[in-house]
């Protein structure tokens, strides 16, 4: 039987360990994906250490999959082999039960599949996933462009077009590392009043290279004031994984303004009055389906967005993690097959 190659996690806190596995065969209503491109996600973070409920090891991480359609199985019609490919963070849905019959998949009760964590994932050289989760890659992007927009582009991207905000409104995006770099992109793209926030007046150059209307130093800043000073923010994109800095922000949204949360902390300090007195909100946002991963990729072809990356080869995966982990990496990491 011919062989691949697949990084996989044995065991929670486990090293990563480069194996050779069978190629799988794709069962009905499923593809095989030849992978040229794996973005690594903090949230990878799960698998290495072992944070996801009922999680079975091993387990091959892996939710920013790029690669060419390599087979398919019974009952496939919407896939045919040649066809260049993604898959996301949301690796399928049941169909029928009452959350994905209202349209809200990501909500599932019955078959929600995450791809790295309900099945493996794309540190490997293949993957079989769930031809519902498989998203089509437009020709102008590379696959080391690709991977990242299937977890970090999608988030950002989604999240800003349900925020409520309109074109020249008012809109903060807080941090500017792996999701906010592509979060400002998207947001000046979309025509919004763009205002960038982070930590030191170093990232400033960044920011305004981006396209950032204007550019808040919270270390020397209160970012809540001075949005309040700009008139208030409509939408605030909370990037970052500290709770702190998303607490700091609240009060500088504006009449109706929403607060954003896509990265992950583990608390926040939300105050009363700030939401009452201005009719303000708190909202957390899923990244989205298949649909939504061609909906961002395609206006990220329109608009120019693009992610700025290091790229790894599969066998130093290991050391490619780390990186990601250590806040270095300017600012997604990819990891590449050579197919």
């Amino acid at each position: 039987m011919p062989k691949m190659r697949a990084v996989q996690i044995s065991r929670p806190g486990g090293p990563f360990e480069l194996v050779e596995r069978e190629i799988p065969q794709p069962g009905p209503g499923q593809v095989r994906i030849k992978v040229q491109a794996c973005g690594i996600c903090h949230s990878d973070a799960l698998v290495k250490e072992g944070h996801w409920p009922g999680l079975q090891y091993p387990r091959v991480p892996g939710h920013e999959i790029v690669g060419i359609v390599d087979a398919v199985g019974a009952g496939v019609t919407q896939w045919t082999t040649g066809q260049r490919v993604g898959v996301g963070w949301h690796g399928g849905h049941c169909g029928g039960c009452d959350a994905c019959r209202s349209g809200n998949f990501f909500g599932c009760t019955v078959a929600l599949q995450i791809t790295g964590i309900s099945f493996d994932g794309g540190y490997a050289d293949y993957l079989v996933a769930p031809a519902i989760a498989v998203a089509k890659v437009p020709d102008d992007l590379s696959p080391v462009e690709a991977a990242p927009l299937m977890c970090a582009g999608i988030t950002t991207y989604n999240a800003l077009r349900h925020s409520g905000a309109r074109a020249g409104d008012l809109v903060a995006i807080l941090g500017i590392g792996g999701l906010g770099h592509l979060g400002v992109q998207y947001a000046v793209k979309m025509g919004f009043k763009t205002v960038a926030i982070a930590r030191g007046s170093d990232k400033e150059p960044l920011a305004k290279s981006l396209g950032a209307w204007r550019y808040l130093d919270s270390q020397a800043q209160d970012p809540a004031a001075e949005l309040q000073k700009l008139g208030g923010a409509r939408a605030i994109l909370a990037t970052v994984t500290q709770g702190d800095a998303m607490s700091a922000v609240q009060g500088g949204l504006g009449i109706n303004g929403t607060l954003m949360v896509i990265g992950a902390a583990q608390s926040m300090q939300i105050s009363p009055l700030v939401l009452i007195n201005g009719r303000r909100s708190v909202k957390g946002w899923y990244s989205g389906t298949a649909i939504d991963s061609q909906d961002t990729m395609a206006f990220s072809v329109l608009s120019g967005v693009r992610s700025m990356n290091e790229v790894f080869p599969l066998e130093k995966a290991a050391e490619a993690y780390a990186r990601m982990e250590s806040g270095k990496a300017r600012f997604r990491v990819v990891l590449t097959t050579g197919q």
